[in-house]
């Protein structure tokens, strides 16, 4: 009988066996050939691999945390979208992903006026 992981086969046709009792002393037989093998422990072999062995040029790059400064949390675009409150053309703009995953963005606009207005797309 030879072992694979959990996996018990018959040696001499190669025919997977019932599963192992645990005990030492008991006899499998081979339901294709009819030999009989002793059972053994099946033996789980168990690997670890560190992180580091698979080198990757994105994971070198990839950071456990990411930093964001308060520049880059109000980075704001221009858009040609006109202000309610003092009807000029242009208003800077950012987005951010509210609701779930399937659902639009919020867009939220503000104004050199002050005025702010927000949209759900």
């Amino acid at each position: 009988m030879s072992a694979i992981g959990s996996l018990i086969f018959c040696t001499d046709c190669g025919n997977l066996l019932q599963e192992s009792t645990g005990s030492p002393d008991a006899i499998l037989v081979c339901e294709a050939c009819g030999a009989k093998n002793k059972d053994i422990l099946p033996q789980t072999i168990v690997s670890e691999s560190k992180p580091n062995a698979f080198p990757s040029a994105l994971r070198a790059k990839r950071s456990a945390l990411q930093t964001l400064t308060a520049a880059d949390r109000t980075m704001e675009a221009v858009t040609q979208y006109t202000c309610a409150e003092c009807g000029r053309k242009e208003m800077f703009f950012t987005t951010a992903q509210l609701r779930s995953a399937d659902e639009g963005t919020t867009v939220f606009y503000r104004c050199v006026c002050g005025y702010k207005e927000t949209v759900n797309n």
